[in-house]
């Protein structure tokens, strides 16, 4: 993955698949973690994620 907006393209590959990995996740959280802050971009990105969520379009996948 290309550095700028790694979020995003995290978020893409969950809206693709139609689910939130526990991977996907992490890596989404260690982003979140090693930038310090989010751009506009990766924000709006995941607010995208969690409205395709509430609406149950993209599942949760929990850890086995």
């Amino acid at each position: 993955m290309t550095v700028k907006h790694v979020i995003r393209q995290l978020v893409e590959k969950a809206l693709y698949i139609r689910s939130l990995t526990p991977d996907i996740e992490d890596e989404i959280n260690f982003e979140l973690t090693r930038l310090g802050y989010i751009s506009d971009v990766d924000y709006e990105a995941l607010e995208l994620l969690m409205s395709e969520m509430d609406e149950g379009r993209i599942k949760l996948v929990s850890r086995c």
